[in-house]
């Protein structure tokens, strides 16, 4: 790694780390567009969950397609993408969502895209993280997007897979034999932060078209399936999701830290952790804005100084 102080006329390639963080993954659309616009040839990505989705997408080349795709998304869309699973090992099999995800990108296997990309996910059974930088991208990318009691793991070659923030949530390792000018890591779980980021949750929950004030009816649906037709059942509480995510934030956030401390990257983008809800995924324009206005926070400033 070398130095983010050095003089702007020298190469700016890039290996570029996306955390994992729900909604608040959008946010790499943001820090991608950034860093495309002032010149930094994204080389080689390492991505958990959200962040392998948006770096998957992007390596493909197809991220502009994406991102009209997800901006049209109303709440309504957006559950209408969920199908029910079955297996009680998870609420939503992804089987729609990467049906469309194909027809936007394909299915290449990522040996064969233009930039060099890992996926990183959990193998649940053994305790350990997975590196998939071969085989099927959409395969790789389901595997680490597998956020438990959200989606179904991923089975394969005999491992059970789910999200790559369960022990990995900011990937920096991958990375070790990368020969790129900077690594750049883009952290989802920052400190929060009382500032616009936080009116983000807070309006969120006041408007009427959020994912989560529909998202509670869907899981109701589908709990009810679980159980048998003589069985009585109270509405869904939502808030019991709403804890799980927040201490799963918690905790990737704490994992963070610790990634960062013993393998600090040259230069780390701080997405605050209440800047939207893990789910909130109908918040793509102010969270694209935010990871845009983070890159330039901190890059811009440092290209200033230079």
């Amino acid at each position: 790694m070398t130095s983010p102080n050095q003089p702007k006329t020298e190469s700016k390639t890039v290996s570029l780390i996306l955390g994992s963080g729900g909604a608040r993954g959008l946010a790499h659309i943001g820090v991608i567009r950034w860093l495309e616009e002032h010149n930094y040839q994204i080389n080689f990505i390492s991505g958990s969950s959200m962040g392998a989705l948006i770096g998957g997408v992007y390596a493909t080349g197809k991220l502009n397609e994406f991102e009209k795709w997800f901006k049209k998304l109303s709440s309504t869309d957006i559950l209408s993408l969920t199908d029910i699973a079955w297996d009680r090992s998870g609420l939503i099999k992804g089987d729609k969502l990467f049906s469309q995800l194909k027809s936007l990108i394909g299915s290449p296997d990522i040996e064969d895209l233009p930039i060099a990309f890992t996926a990183v996910a959990t193998d649940i059974e053994n305790e350990k993280e997975v590196w998939l930088q071969k085989g099927s991208l959409l395969q790789a990318i389901r595997a680490s997007i597998a956020l438990p009691m959200i989606f179904t793991p991923l089975h394969q070659n005999g491992l059970t897979l789910i999200d790559g923030g369960v022990l990995n949530p900011v990937p920096i390792a991958p990375t070790f034999n990368q020969t790129n000018d900077l690594t750049i890591a883009v952290n989802l779980g920052g400190k929060p932060q009382a500032t616009e980021a936080q009116i983000l949750t807070t309006s969120s929950e006041e408007n009427e078209d959020s994912w989560l004030n529909n998202a509670s009816e869907l899981f109701d649906s589908l709990i009810s399936r679980f159980r048998d037709k003589d069985q009585k059942t109270a509405p869904f509480n939502w808030d019991m999701y709403d804890i799980s995510n927040k201490a799963f934030d918690s905790m990737q956030s704490s994992i963070a830290r610790q990634k960062l401390a013993a393998y600090p990257p040259d230069i780390v983008l701080e997405i605050p952790r209440n800047a939207c809800g893990m789910l909130e995924f109908t918040k793509i324009k102010e969270m694209i804005d935010l990871g845009y206005q983070t890159a330039e926070n901190t890059l811009g400033s440092l290209e200033k100084s230079n």
